[in-house]
């Protein structure tokens, strides 16, 4: 990873423009080509970014769009295109950092909790949806991505089952779009759906309900085999 400080104006040149004047700002150069820059607030969001794949090139300021005399020495001018053709074109001066920094293979984030551990532990113990219901296949292929859960009821019918951490409406939408597909499926038909989450939103639960899908709120914990250290009346 490149890191470089340096007071700079941006300009994004493609299907909109955008423009920011002169100010010091930070520059990072990612080893995937990515090229973002930061002002010192906003959390993590750039304030304009080109992301991969593109390329960088570094160049001299062009002497005929400006006036030798007063072009600082150090000015410099970094061009980054995508493969679309549009430009992110920085000119930088005054750089204060310019550094560079080997980070390794990061192994990535591993929460607790996170949903395909969620949908792990919920195909495991699959009688919290109901009793007598069975596992048909996690991960069920569909042409517009994979259903989380394919179930049986304890009737014989098909079930759908998305598994959230946090359940919102996209995901209500996200169950809907699976269940019409798998719908035209004469041997999966009728296909009903469930929205499991450790949390569900009430306007996620309203639609739900609209359109006939089940809410189920999972206890994580409970489905780890952990007690909780709540105390309890009974």
């Amino acid at each position: 990873m490149r890191l470089v400080i340096a007071r700079c104006q941006v300009d994004y040149v493609g299907r909109l423009t955008a423009h920011l004047p002169w100010a010091t700002r930070l520059l990072l150069v990612k080893s995937d080509g990515s090229v973002s820059v930061h002002a010192d607030d906003r959390a993590y969001k750039p304030l304009n970014w080109m992301s991969p794949p593109c390329w960088l090139e570094e160049r001299a300021p062009d002497p005929s769009t400006t006036d030798e005399d007063l072009v600082p020495a150090d000015r410099r001018l970094w061009v980054v295109t995508n493969k679309a053709g549009e430009e992110l074109r920085i000119t930088l001066e005054e750089i204060e950092l310019d550094t560079s920094h080997d980070l390794g293979i990061d192994p990535g984030l591993v929460k607790d909790g996170v949903e395909a551990h969620l949908q792990e532990l919920l195909a495991e113990h699959v009688h919290t949806l109901g009793a007598g219901w069975s596992l048909v296949r996690r991960e069920y292929p569909t042409a517009i991505g994979p259903v989380d859960l394919l179930c049986r009821a304890d009737d014989g019918a098909t079930v759908a089952v998305e598994v959230k951490r946090r359940g919102d409406i996209d995901g209500v939408e996200q169950l809907t779009r699976y269940l019409e597909l798998l719908n035209r499926d004469p041997l999966l038909a009728p296909v009903h759906g469930v929205f499991a989450a450790q949390q569900i939103k009430p306007q996620a639960k309203t639609l739900a309900n609209d359109r006939g899908i089940r809410c189920l709120t999972l206890d994580y914990d409970a489905l780890r085999g952990v007690e909780t250290s709540e105390f309890r009346l009974f």
